[in-house]
């Protein structure tokens, strides 16, 4: 016979299934991945006493469990292509991680002015004679010559993803094959 503390909701009452986030079917839907929810367990182990449920714990463990995911599994789990690993592996849940690949694969399509013109031919320059898809130092590379030509990076993230916020950039860059890149570029500073 073992004795241990309960887990307690945010009430400071013995967790119920009617709680938020009492169960792991709550949690997966949120995009807590399982390896979270299981190293969160660990590091409870059977306390003496009770415990309240922290939930900024747990969410900082996602960010480690997606980090430490196999790349076929993060792909898998965001419905994305393997391509996409680089660009989902600083998201926050497995929500966040599907949404950043739909933004990558199904950009909304923007116009943008001609303040952004320089910055967006500077990139067809720099993107254009590389390969068709580019690896870590080679994307970076882009970014850092991009902005050290005084390239507003907000444009190329508007015009390749459709949002202003998102994964770094140079995963992007990574991500987005060199025709749809300059595809997208060209469609972003075309007057309509």
């Amino acid at each position: 016979m073992i004795h241990h503390g309960l887990l307690l909701g945010e009430d400071g009452k013995k967790l119920s299934k009617r709680a938020e986030h009492s169960s792991v079917g709550d949690l997966r839907d949120e995009g807590i991945p399982a390896g979270a929810v299981r190293a969160y367990l660990d590091e409870l182990g059977l306390p003496r006493h009770d415990v309240s449920l922290d939930l900024p714990r747990i969410h900082r463990l996602a960010i480690d469990a997606i980090a430490e995911m196999p790349d076929a599994d993060l792909a898998a789990a965001a419905e994305a292509p393997v391509e996409l690993v680089r660009a989902l592996r600083g998201a926050r849940t497995l929500v966040e991680a599907r949404e950043i690949a739909r933004q990558i694969l199904e950009p909304g399509t923007v116009t943008l002015g001609e303040d952004a013109r320089l910055t967006l031919e500077r990139f067809v320059g720099l993107r254009g004679p590389a390969a068709d898809h580019l690896d870590e130092p080679g994307a970076r590379e882009v970014v850092r010559e991009l902005k050290a030509v005084g390239g507003n990076l907000k444009f190329l993230r508007l015009a390749l993803t459709g949002a202003e916020r998102g994964p770094e950039l140079w995963t992007v860059v990574a991500a987005v094959p060199r025709d749809e890149a300059l595809r997208r570029v060209t469609v972003a500073i075309t007057p309509r």
